[in-house]
């Protein structure tokens, strides 16, 4: 490769598409992904602010520990149900006009909690929240797999993934200071309000292909295009895999097992980290925000790094199955050590943001790298829909281990052995440069 290639490269510019800017970042890059990262940092702060209103909200509609778990990971049920869906209609139809109707859905559903008068009523909108973001993650991911080629793919998906630390590090400590302020029915509706404020910008800005965007250049148009169909291509010449057999093939349960256990520890820290920091500490709400967001903001680091580093080397298993394991090491240590030294303990927290983040923009290159494009984003879907359930089941054992040993230590404990045991499954994953084998492999069979 020269000089001119690898300066493409580095600007986001695919090394393979002759007619990019070398001189700085394409527009593919300054408009699509920033666009998107804002929407999903919208939807984000509707999922998980109620982290940070647990300990009040609790208080006021006289919720047990179990119950709180409960209204936490409901949402994941109803995250269940368009994921497939939403997955194949962005890539049949249009993910653009799919994602618009959801911001409706859920801008309204997020806003209802606000509203409620009892723990059924917040369970009742909260799974319909979960419902009406279900079919957003996977409609993303192929709109990327539409801009970004192989070669850029995972930094892509790290970019736009900024989004899930960039809401809990940017929305956190204005959520504390609402609910000082306020209370959590106000945080709930003003955030509510916030999808259908970008609804007008994503209609405006936003094209399902590079071929319809006019403000691109020609000749990046072009090339981009070229570039991404020969991918999709080659991917259909040795993929000739009937639409059910890919949905059930054991690489898919393999992905969805380690994004549960992804999931798991994630949301795990993140739903109870406010309310494990308010009991062992009294601190006011806008300052458990404050250090609340310190191992998110390590995590979104990561993920940059170790996404850029993934591309680089063009290499995913490792980089998903390292990650994993050290971030659940260090959230195994801070328990280990809690005891010793309150200081060193919420050092290994922070630290444990290596595994809250840092695998997804690799782990989310491989399906759409090792599948074409008519089923990879109904794979993407169903380990999305069936993988989330982690965030359904791990907030619940920490509130059923709080209550029968009176502290977190357990349920912490519980969360890092989760997250190493993804790490060790990722191990096994198929990617891009076992394909030749694997294909080898079915034209003997």
């Amino acid at each position: 490769m020269d000089s001119t290639d690898k300066t493409a490269q580095q600007a986001g510019a695919s090394p393979v598409a002759p007619g990019v800017n070398a001189r700085g970042p394409s527009r593919r890059w300054l408009r699509i992904i920033p666009i998107a990262l804002i929407m999903y940092t919208i939807s984000f702060v509707n999922r998980t602010s109620i982290s940070l209103a647990l300990p009040s909200l609790s208080r006021d509609l006289h919720l047990l520990p179990q119950q709180a778990g409960m209204v936490a990971g409901i949402f994941f049920w109803g995250y269940l149900a368009l994921q497939i869906p939403g997955g194949h209609l962005a890539e049949h139809w249009s993910a653009k006009k799919w994602i618009a109707i959801c911001l409706v859905a859920w801008g309204l559903c997020a806003a209802a909690c606000g509203i409620v008068r009892s723990y059924h009523e917040l369970l009742l909108f909260r799974l319909l929240l979960g419902v009406a973001e279900s079919g957003v993650w996977p409609a993303t991911l192929v709109l990327l797999s539409h801009w970004f080629s192989r070669a850029e793919r995972a930094r892509a998906n790290a970019f736009w993934m900024l989004c899930l630390p960039g809401a809990v590090v940017f929305s956190s400590p204005v959520a504390g200071w609402m609910l000082d302020r306020w209370n959590w029915r106000v945080m709930f509706i003003a955030t509510g309000a916030l999808p259908f404020i970008w609804l007008p910008i994503w209609l405006l800005f936003i094209r399902d292909y590079p071929a319809q965007a006019s403000w691109l250049p020609a000749g990046e148009r072009a090339s981009v295009t070229a570039t991404l169909r020969q991918e999709s291509e080659q991917l259909e010449e040795g993929n000739k895999i009937p639409y059910l057999r890919a949905l059930l093939r054991p690489q898919t349960f393999l992905l969805t097992a380690v994004y549960f256990c992804f999931v798991g520890g994630q949301m795990g820290m993140l739903f109870w980290l406010p309310t494990a920091m308010e009991k062992l500490r009294k601190l006011n709400s806008l300052t458990t925000g404050i250090l609340y967001v310190l191992p998110f903001l390590f995590g979104a680091l990561c993920l940059v790094l170790i996404s850029r580093h993934s591309d680089k080397v063009r290499e995913r298993r490792l980089h998903v199955a390292g990650s994993m394991m050290i971030g659940g090491t260090c959230l195994l240590l801070a328990v280990a050590t809690i005891s010793y030294s309150l200081l060193l303990a919420f050092v290994f927290i922070i630290l444990s943001g290596f595994s809250a983040f840092g695998p997804m923009g690799a782990f989310w290159a491989i399906p759409t790298e090792t599948l074409p494009s008519r089923v990879a984003g109904s794979v993407m879907g169903l380990v999305n829909a069936f993988g989330n359930l982690g965030g359904f089941f791990a907030p619940l054992a920490v509130g059923y281990l709080n209550a029968k040993t009176g502290n977190f230590l357990a349920g912490f404990a519980y969360l890092g052995a989760l997250t190493v045991l993804g790490g060790a499954l990722a191990l096994f994953l198929r990617t891009a440069p076992d394909l030749p084998r694997l294909q080898a492999k079915e034209v003997k069979s």
